[in-house]
Formats: structure tokens, sequence, C-alpha cells
């Protein structure tokens, strides 16, 4: 039986070192040069939708929700995700992409955004919802992951490189960190360090348990429930490429005022916390997931993505370095598509 290392405890290595010795794999090593969760996982929003605008990411979304039911509370509520349009052109937007997304069988549907508590819709000429969709604790769910994975059998090494154990295969699962990792493999990962920050709010007063993950398509601007508090994020117009992890005062100042308008309830509140992490993006948003070389196999590139798609992924991963292939299509996720130019640009990053 071959000895598989795992390099990256965030949210995808932990997912395929569990899938990979629940299909029966005797030797799993989880490694990370820091500790469980310490990189991108453990800094991210914490949002788990469906609502892509690529089939691909769509049925890989589709598979994780179902593995976050089963999880179910503390580490997972089903409060859903709401995108607001408020323009025409957004609209349009929201409804190819609401098409193409119900085709596939996500139950995506165009609700009365004035319904949701506290929401100010003024602006809004129509908004799409999924309440299969939620929010989650990626350190906590990624920890439980672990927890079940070394309760398992497999061996968590922490403080280590994953070059410096003996191995047979490697899954480079480093997010950000891959392309190093994969160079000092022999093998060149096109991905990027992108700096993104989120704000905390401090706790809001009679704050809905049940408010959704609400999404301005237009700007990108979104804010989730954490705890009696609010979590608010927005895609930023100047892209910050590089490892270093940054707060823009600008930015927060910035959000909160966004925040007064969409959501009144929060407009004296003040900042509970910010800080900046990392996304690990390819050039066309999409994920790199197969075989890179002999014996090297890839998991990285979510762009954003990877936490909520990490159950689909680790699954499929663990069936293609065990069996041989998966029950998934992973072509579109191959590495060689920038070779041929073969790509498909996912337009919705948060």
């Amino acid at each position: 039986m071959a000895r598989i290392v795992v390099a990256g405890a965030g949210a995808i290595g932990a997912s395929i070192a569990y899938h990979l010795v629940l299909a029966g794999a005797e030797e799993v090593v989880l490694c990370d040069r820091a500790q469980v969760g310490a990189g991108s996982t453990g800094k991210a929003m914490g949002g788990v939708r469906q609502q892509f605008s690529t089939a691909p990411e769509v049925r890989l979304a589709q598979d994780s929700i179902r593995f976050f039911e089963r999880l179910g509370a503390p580490f997972f509520q089903q409060v859903g995700y709401v995108f607001l349009a408020s323009s025409e052109e957004g609209l349009a937007e929201l409804e190819e992409r609401r098409a193409l997304q119900e085709g596939l069988g996500v139950p995506a549907k165009w609700v009365d955004p004035g319904a949701i508590e506290g929401l100010e819709v003024g602006d809004v000429v129509g908004a799409v919802a999924c309440w299969e969709d939620g929010v989650a604790d990626p350190l906590r769910v990624t920890r439980e992951l672990v927890r079940q994975a070394t309760d398992r059998g497999v061996e968590l090494v922490e403080g280590v490189s994953a070059v410096e154990l003996e191995r047979d295969v490697l899954v480079v699962a480093c997010g950000p960190w891959s392309a190093d990792l994969g160079q000092r493999v022999g093998v060149e990962l096109p991905v990027r360090p992108l700096c993104r920050q989120l704000v905390d709010t401090a706790p809001v007063a009679a704050l809905p348990v049940d408010l959704p993950m609400v999404v301005e398509a237009e700007t990108g601007f979104h804010f989730r429930r954490v705890d009696g508090a609010l979590r608010l994020a927005m895609a930023e117009r100047t892209l910050r490429w590089g490892f270093e992890e940054r707060v823009d005062d600008e930015l927060v100042s910035d959000w909160l005022r966004r925040l007064a308008r969409r959501y009144p309830p929060a407009a004296d509140v003040e900042v509970g916390r910010a800080w900046a992490g990392l996304y690990d993006m390819t050039p066309d948003a999409h994920p790199i997931i197969g075989w890179a070389s002999e014996g090297v196999y890839a998991a990285c590139g979510f762009s954003g993505h990877g936490f909520m798609q990490s159950p689909a992924v680790g699954r499929a991963a663990a069936q293609e370095i065990l069996e041989g292939a998966s029950e998934f299509d992973l072509t579109p996720f191959r590495l060689d598509r920038f070779d041929s130019g073969a790509v498909f640009p996912e337009k919705l990053v948060l």
C-alpha cells in the first residue's frame, strides 16, 4: 500500500486525508509546516454556496452541501445565500446564473428581499436565493475532519515541510504556497497569492439568527452573521498580489458605510476586528485537481472557494488517487488546460 503524504492541513488537505482513510488507505500522513488551519482556512469568510456561474463548480458545490448538511450544527447553519441586483444588467446576470443552477438541480429561486428582516431593499430590482446554502466555521470544521481522520489512523505531522517526509505519493494542497512546494518537486503550478481582507463588527443588537449571507451582485459587497456580530467582505478594485497580509483601513471604513446603507440596524456599529488572508488564484479562478507529475497530485488554486468545496474535492481526489478515477468529471480542472488554452473563467469570485 502506497504511503501518501498530504501537504497542507487546511480544509482541502484535511478533507483529502479524511476521505483517503475512509476509502481504505492505510498509510496517510497529513503534514503542515505550521499547524492545522493556520493558513487561509483559519482566516476565511465561511460561506458555503452552490451559486456559481459554471457547471463544474456548481457540481462540486452540490456534493459538498450534502456533506455540510450531514455535519449540521454547530458546524454548519443552513441560512441561505441571497444575491441582490440593483440594475437591469445585474438582474440579467442573476437570471443567467439562476437558470444554469436550476438546470443542474440547485433550488435557486427569485425571492422577495423585503422579507429579510432589517434589509434595505429600496434600490433592489430583483433577488435570487438558495436556502440550501449557508455559513460555517472553517477552522472548526477542519479540526473536526482532522480529528475524525486521525481517529481512523491518519498520522498528523505539524511544523515540518512535506518534502522532508518519506512518501510514494505527494498531494499538494498548500493553498497560496502550492506553487512554492511544486517547484521543490519539479512541478510548475500557476497559483498566485492574492491578499483579501475581512472585518468582524462589534455585536449588533437583535440580530436575526436566520440572517442569510447577503451579497450585492454588482459590487460584490457581502456580509453574514457570526454569533451576534456581522462579518463583512468585498472584492477589491485594486488587486493586491503577493504574500503580504495587510489590512487596508480605508476599505474597512468603506465597508462600514456600505453596511449602514444596506443593513440599517447596524448603522452605528463599530469594528470588532479586521484581518487579512490569502486566496490561491489561478488564471481562470478554477482549481487545479489531478496528477501533476509521477507521484505528485495537485489540489490547489481554489481562488477563494476551497473551504466550501472541500468535501467534494476530498472525495474526488481520494477516489482518483486510490482507484485511478473519480465519479466526478475532473477534466475541467486539469493542469494541462492552461497549455491548450481551454479555460472557462469563473465569474463569481467573492
